[in-house]
Parts: C-alpha cells; structure tokens; sequence
C-alpha cells in the first residue's frame, strides 16, 4: 500500500482510467463480435460495419488503441462487407 500522497491518488486515478477503459473496450469487441456473426449468417453488415469502426475510432481517440492497431481493425473490419 502507497504512502505517499500522491501516489495514492494516482492509484485512485488508475482505478477509475481502468474502468472507463474496460468499459470502451468491451463495448468496440461487442460491435465487432456483432459484424461477425452477422456475416457468418449472411446477413447485410453495412449498418454494423459502420457503427464498428466509429467504435474504434473513439477508443483510439481516448487511448483505449494505438492509431495503427485501430487502423489495421478497421481493414479486417472492411472486408465482411466485401462478402
């Protein structure tokens, strides 16, 4: 356990950093996960692709991903609508 005032509060800070992160983070692979089964089922994806990558785009706006990682999700995203 800290001791140190400051350092007690960044733990208080990372508490509340980690659960707004968890929380980007399980909702982007829900949208994902929702694009997959869609084109597993061989459903239209369109609508789903779309809400999927403005998902990653506001994790990598918080910092949840890097620029690139959310780029290559992106292009892997891209192509169930290829299907």
């Amino acid at each position: 356990m800290a001791n140190i005032k400051s350092q007690m509060k960044r733990n208080r800070q990372n508490v509340v950093r980690r659960e707004r992160n968890k929380s980007i983070q399980s909702d982007l692979k829900t949208s994902v996960r929702k694009v997959e089964m869609a084109a597993a089922a061989g459903e239209p994806t369109a609508d789903l692709i779309r809400e999927a990558q403005k998902k990653i785009d506001v994790a990598t706006s918080k910092g949840v991903l890097h620029k690139n990682t959310a780029a290559r999700r992106k292009a892997r995203l891209a192509h169930y609508g290829d299907k």
